[in-house]
């Protein structure tokens, strides 16, 4: 069987793989994706973009009415059938045929089938008929197989043939009851969406919501699950699932029961480096693969591991970003040309560490980047933390009628920079760009203070904050 020869081998053809490639095609290489599925991987296809969809009409429909004059024109109920077919156009009807011609257009091959590292600097990929064929890197092989939704361990939740993140956001029909176990992202998410689709919906979580995140984040978005009409029973274990001939039966600790049509399991991820041939390198099989800032992994000079599969940050923009300094750098040393892998250069993922944005889309929104208060004191920083009430910046009261939500600052006191900010509210994504420069920059509160925002704008609140902050400090 002939090699075939390559620059550079990337396994997932997702878009932080994509973007592997492509880098390092635009820095003189030859590259080839090897993938199993659809080329665009698990966000194009079952989570950010289809996810977003079944959000974006109800979130418009309510934005509607909570403005006066515009309630009054809105009379109607969303189209659920019109919602789910403008998802499916968001997926190409889950066809990656634009994925494929992008590839070509950037001169970037394309291996369908299942690859596994058969040797240093060496893949071989099975065709879904059997056939194989063997591939070999030049320079690199890069993982970029990100992870797959996890189970978790309750008692019969496994065969309920319970819904993932992919049957969630893929679904034709909706339910006409959903029960849902977790409490983050994707379970407030689905929520929102689900409710918003008509759906009777229970969220169980064994703590609160958005534990991760600043806890008013949690608690805003667990009372507008509430006003959507969700059933949010948060600090709730389950005990065990079983699927019967009119649905699903969760069982909750203290023995109650909630009935649904189906159930979502939402309870994590795990990565997808079970079967790619980790074990001819030395490699543990099924665990999350540790990198340096370079996403090389430890002790080798040709392997790399970008994106969700390294464990080091789960979100699709800050594995692109991973990508774009992995494909960068891995061309510069094919090519001989110097390394920047200082902190913040061109060739490193520094931002992963404390500067990662991150937007919920729920009702309200959460959008937050950077270190929460407990974070920044848990890492040792002198902070002070400023806290506003969006509902009292005119250009949120002109935005909605009743606006309410909240904006957080943390401040490092000892070089006067901003460590976090998060915001809860309609339409607060939108702020979160201004924020992740600023910490990125480490813009000094002096220098924001120039920073004048346009009145009457919900960016108002940065003067706010500021204005606080001078207080406060005085």
């Amino acid at each position: 069987m002939p090699t075939e020869e390559y620059d550079l081998i990337v396994l997932g053809g997702g878009p932080v793989g994509e973007n592997v490639a492509d880098r390092a095609a635009q820095g003189g290489l030859t590259a080839i994706i090897v993938e199993s599925e659809l080329v665009g991987g698990e966000c194009s296809y079952w989570a950010c973009m289809p996810s977003k969809a079944l959000l974006r009409s109800a979130q418009a429909l309510r934005a509607a009415q909570h403005v006066a004059g515009a309630a009054e024109a809105v009379t109607g109920t969303l189209d659920v059938r019109a919602v789910l077919a403008r998802r499916n156009s968001f997926t190409s009807d889950w066809s990656d045929d634009g994925q494929v011609k992008w590839l070509n257009s950037a001169g970037i091959d394309l291996a369908r089938g299942h690859g596994r590292i058969s040797g240093p600097r060496e893949v071989t990929v099975t065709a879904e008929d059997g056939t194989t064929r063997v591939l070999r890197a030049r320079q690199a092989v890069a993982i970029s197989t990100g992870t797959d939704a996890a189970i978790a361990p309750i008692d019969g939740l496994a065969d309920a043939a319970p819904w993932t993140s992919r049957e969630a956001t893929s679904a034709q029909e909706i339910p006409a009851s959903l029960a849902i176990i977790g409490g983050g992202v994707v379970a407030v998410e689905m929520a929102t969406a689900y409710a918003g689709l008509g759906a009777k919906v229970t969220l169980i979580a064994r703590s609160g919501l958005l534990e991760k995140m600043e806890p008013f984040a949690g608690e805003l978005v667990e009372k507008g699950l509430r006003e959507l009409g969700v059933d949010v029973r948060t600090n709730t274990g389950t005990t065990r699932v079983a699927r019967g001939d009119d649905g699903v039966t969760v069982t909750l600790d203290g023995g109650t029961e909630i009935t649904a049509e189906e159930v979502l399991a939402a309870t994590g991820r795990s990565p997808r480096s079970g079967d790619i041939g980790l074990e001819t390198v030395d490699l543990e099989p099924g665990k999350y693969i540790e990198t340096d800032d370079t996403l090389r992994v430890q002790g080798s000079d040709w392997l790399y591991a970008v994106g969700d599969v390294n464990g080091r940050v789960l979100l699709t923009h800050q594995g692109k970003y991973q990508a774009r300094a992995a494909g960068d750098v891995i061309a510069a040393r094919a090519n001989g040309d110097d390394v920047d892998d200082a902190a913040w250069g061109r060739h490193v993922a520094t931002a992963d560490h404390a500067v990662v944005p991150q937007v919920v889309f729920g009702e309200p929104e959460v959008a937050s980047v950077g270190l929460t208060a407990k974070g920044a004191k848990d890492a040792g920083y002198q902070t002070r933390v400023i806290d506003q009430d969006l509902g009292a910046i005119a250009g949120s009261s002109l935005r909605e009628d009743g606006y309410a939500g909240q904006a957080r600052m943390v401040v490092d006191t000892e070089r006067d920079v901003i460590l976090g900010v998060t915001f809860v509210g309609p339409d607060v994504a939108d702020l979160l760009q201004a924020a992740t420069v600023a910490i990125v920059g480490e813009v000094p509160i002096s220098r924001m203070w120039h920073a004048v925002p346009a009145y009457p704008t919900v960016s108002e609140v940065w003067l706010r904050l500021l204005e606080q902050y001078g207080r406060d400090s005085a």
